[in-house]
């Protein structure tokens, strides 16, 4: 059997992007969660957002460091999988890239330490400024990362010159038509992701009585979280969906599973797309609906895939559950959020023992909104790289062979399974020891120094052996 280097690759690169993605989504939003909790306890003076907010620092430092093992070969996949992408796009991403590293990384780099490591040994507001430092450069990096994406999306100030793009304008390509959709809705996930893992895992800590008035005040906090962002993360996936209607309306035809452009197109609740006979299997819909939501008119006008070549359509199959999916997830926890907020009115969000079990379960599901929404979100744009321009046949690297693709991608799913593997077990035992062990005293010599962010966490991964 012939090894296609194009799909392996892609298939590679999905597979990292997809492990990677999950990590800094929780830390962005944590980190303003614990930059949140350093404010409480310096303007109340209340010892119990302290002690929230040395356990939640744990968490944040076997997350941040996990995530930053995983993100660093990306960058090395655009040269060894997609050198013409990457000779293409050089004068623009090899720019964003470094402004990454030179204003998120470095102001993290040096106020890390200070955040980890530096309760006790600094002045408590040096020590709340580096929590909120540290916060500013998850948003810069995110900032960075979603403008060279969003490119790629909607590609805008931009010139493609012998086989180069040059750079017309760094306003209009930074800023491009998707970018503000698209980073607001990331923020807001982020945020979203990190208010559900403290709701649930101080759900758990509440079922358990143990530190109840530390982790009721973190779920309270939570909860609020939980009811202001997931209708707001509604709202701008909708202004995220008109503008995707306006500039990819291939993507959206794929994520409605509308195979002709049409007026009055239900919304399809079930379907099996076919992407060979051009059709849906199985269709349950709600009449008009699609119209509607896309273009706020019950008779609107809604492209269809068969408006572009068969060989232009992305695997619509995928697009569409993974969009479904998605949404799901996102009105669940809008159900969750107004369920608190009753519970709350009658004083019983921390008493309702099937309120907090159910958030236990909710804190899996942004990790799986998030990665629903990247699948619509790349898959969609296939077979694109850089959407109406570049294909991916066209940006992989031409010497790549099927075997070089296969032999690297198991390569990373063996290290990565045991990256993963072994940053879960670790992050289980700091969740176990929860609030309480956080707080409790470290006997450290004054000689010993922190060798890694994982030290933050004052767990020793095989002290259980």
């Amino acid at each position: 059997m012939e090894l296609d280097p194009l799909m392996l690759s892609r298939i590679q690169f999905a597979f990292v992007v997809c492990f990677h993605a999950i990590f800094p989504v929780f830390t962005i939003g944590l980190a303003s969660t614990i930059a949140g909790f350093e404010t409480l306890a310096y303007k109340t003076g209340d010892p119990v957002w302290h002690r929230l907010s040395k356990f939640w620092i744990q968490v944040f430092a076997v997350v941040f460091g996990i995530g930053v093992v995983s993100g660093i070969v990306m960058s090395f996949q655009f040269g060894t999988n997609w050198s013409n992408f990457s000779y293409a796009t050089a004068n623009f991403l090899g720019p964003v890239l470094s402004y990454e590293v030179i204003t998120a990384f470095f102001l993290e780099a040096s106020f890390l330490g200070v955040l980890l490591f530096g309760r006790d040994k600094v002045p408590q507001g040096v020590h709340l400024f580096a929590a909120i430092m540290v916060a500013s450069g998850t948003f810069i990096s995110s900032f960075w990362i979603l403008a060279a994406n969003s490119l790629m999306q909607t590609p805008d100030g931009l010139e493609l010159i012998n086989g180069m793009y040059h750079v017309k304008s760094w306003t209009d390509s930074i800023f491009n038509p998707s970018f503000g959709y698209r980073f607001m809705h990331m923020v807001v996930a982020s945020f979203l992701t990190a208010a559900l893992v403290v709701a649930g895992v101080s759900a758990w800590f509440v079922l358990q009585k143990r530190e109840f008035v530390a982790n009721r005040k973190a779920l309270s906090v939570a909860l609020w979280f939980l009811l202001i962002l997931a209708p707001v993360q509604a709202v701008i996936g909708d202004f995220h969906g008109l503008n995707t209607l306006k500039y990819q309306p291939t993507k959206v035809a794929a994520m409605e599973g509308n195979w002709e452009t049409s007026s009055g197109v239900p919304l399809l609740l079930f379907a099996i797309p076919d992407n060979e006979n051009q059709t849906n299997h199985f269709e349950v819909g709600i009449p008009k609906l699609a119209s509607f939501v896309l273009t706020h008119d019950w008779d609107g006008e809604v492209p269809g895939l068969k408006d572009v070549p068969v060989e232009e359509q992305p695997p619509v199959l995928i697009v569409f559950w993974s969009f479904r999916i998605m949404v799901a997830l996102g009105l669940l926890m809008i159900a969750f959020a107004v369920w608190g907020l009753f519970l709350r009115i009658k004083g019983r969000y921390y008493q309702s023992t099937y309120f907090l079990n159910g958030l236990r379960l909710m804190s899996l599901s942004p990790f799986i909104a998030v990665l629903a929404g990247w699948v619509v979100t790349e898959s969609g744009r296939a077979p694109w790289l850089i959407y109406g321009q570049m294909t991916h046949a066209q940006g992989l690297t031409p010497s790549l062979t099927g075997g070089m693709a296969l032999f690297t991608l198991i390569g990373y799913i063996v290290v990565y399974s045991l990256v993963f593997s072994a940053g879960v077990y670790y992050l289980l035992k700091v969740f176990r020891g929860g609030v309480e062990k956080a707080n409790a005293p470290h006997e450290m010599e004054e000689v010993e120094r922190p060798m890694r962010p994982f030290s933050a966490a004052h767990v020793a991964i095989d002290e259980e052996i």
